[in-house]
């Protein structure tokens, strides 16, 4: 699957208000020399780490060649490093004291993270539970290991996706990446997971309620359904890479579109998205 970052970043300041409610919960007290943004995306939430921290070194990982070159475009004065690398695979143990795997040879070994932040990225990762242990033997002490998932995978955006893609010929191929993408834990869940290693854990959920706006085109320059455009950069991709045929693409968008007028009616010339979102701050003793 590939990315696109132009219809990602149609609601950019949506898509970031989590990350700043997520940086909010990480204390005044953290002075850190290595911060590390995992699934950075096209970048707009990570440039927002050198400002709060302008004396560490600021890494942003992803695995998308097309939203690392968003990224750089957007970070003119060079403050971040940008990495490519598979969230899955990714050594944040050897990243840290090495110098930082991908990053530049010869790099200085900092002894471990201060600040791992990934942000609407682990719901990607079907195993990502495995990974967060590791991830946190891997902070400094007094690190932090922060994180954002969203957690509507129950709400009609999502439900009437997959009840489409169940009555589609091709329900075999467009299901099972369906319901890897929904990954995603609950609170609780992510606090035992980190609280078992060894962290002193903030776990909570919030339901952001988007106003959307109703007469926003897609990139293709004609007038969708505002909950059809803002999951069609995240969720719907999946289904977008099965269907490559445009007849056999525009068939099911049409079909899922009028299923979401009805489930997400437009009053005012605008839409209300309900979005629920779950937080996990753990702080490593020093």
């Amino acid at each position: 699957m590939t990315w696109d970052p132009a219809q990602y970043a149609r609601y950019g300041d949506e898509r970031s208000r989590p990350f700043i409610d997520l940086l909010a919960r990480v204390g005044p007290e953290v002075a850190p020399r290595l911060v590390v943004d995992v699934g950075c995306g096209d970048g707009p939430a990570t440039l927002l780490l050198p400002r709060r921290w302008p004396q560490a070194r600021i890494v942003g990982l992803d695995n998308s060649p097309q939203m690392l070159t968003r990224a750089r475009d957007l970070d003119v004065d060079r403050r971040v490093q940008w990495v490519q690398g598979d969230l899955a695979t990714w050594d944040a143990a050897g990243f840290a004291t090495e110098g930082g795997s991908g990053g530049p040879a010869g790099g200085p070994g900092f002894g471990g993270i201060d600040v791992l932040v990934t942000n609407a990225a682990l719901q990607w990762v079907p195993g990502h539970r495995e990974l967060l242990p590791r991830w946190a033997r891997a902070l400094a002490p007094g690190g932090v290991l922060a994180l954002q998932v969203p957690h509507n995978f129950g709400a009609p955006s999502h439900a009437l996706m997959r009840e489409v893609a169940a009555g589609h010929r091709r329900a075999d191929e467009l299901l099972p990446p369906l319901q890897r993408a929904a990954a995603s834990a609950t609170a609780p869940e992510y606090l035992e997971i980190l609280a078992a290693a060894g962290l002193t854990v903030d776990a909570w959920t919030t339901t952001y309620v988007h106003v959307l706006p109703a007469d926003i085109p897609d990139t293709a320059h004609k007038s969708v359904h505002p909950v059809l455009s803002w999951v069609r950069a995240t969720a719907l991709r999946p289904v977008l890479a099965v269907l490559t045929d445009d007849s056999e693409r525009e068939a099911f968008l049409a079909e899922y579109e009028a299923a979401l007028h009805e489930a997400y009616p437009v009053r005012d010339g605008r839409v209300l998205l309900e979005f629920e979102r779950v937080f996990a701050v753990g702080h490593k003793a020093t």
